[in-house]
């Protein structure tokens, strides 16, 4: 008696698969394809990223950044983002030239020490057009 071969079965199904894909994938979608694709790109932007560093310059893990407009009030928030376990930020923001404040909020950070850590200073970066721009924001105690 002999067994049936498992993978051959799965080789045949798989080829069908791919010819059933190979004639109807181009007749469903080359025009919603190219829609979606010119609806990604969008408006231009601007990419402001970076980390956040301790006092013992280690990456900080959840520390939220907030950003806002120069010519806005100090108050106003635009944008708050958190870092991740590198410590790295990142927030599109609209392109044309601009410049941006970005600040640590550490009300709510409980450093391991006990220390109370706060921001050395804010951090103003200028946005010339569509472009990344990183930068780095330090922490004290």
């Amino acid at each position: 008696m002999t067994t049936p071969d498992r993978r051959a079965h799965l080789v045949r199904k798989l080829s069908l698969i791919g010819i059933a894909t190979l004639f109807l994938l181009p007749a469903l979608g080359s025009h919603e394809g190219l829609l979606s694709a010119q609806k990604s790109r969008g408006k231009p932007y601007a990419l402001i990223a970076g980390t956040v560093w301790g006092p013992d310059d280690r990456p900080v893990y959840g520390v939220p950044v907030k950003i806002r407009r120069g010519k806005d009030k100090p108050k106003k928030v635009r944008w708050e983002v958190y870092s991740d376990h590198l410590g790295e930020f990142a927030q599109r923001v609209p392109a044309g030239e601009s410049d941006y404040i970005l600040t640590a909020d550490l009300k709510g950070l409980k450093p391991a020490d006990g220390k109370p850590l706060h921001l050395v200073n804010e951090v103003t970066i200028h946005i010339y057009n569509d472009e990344r721009q990183d930068v780095g924001l330090h922490l004290a105690h």
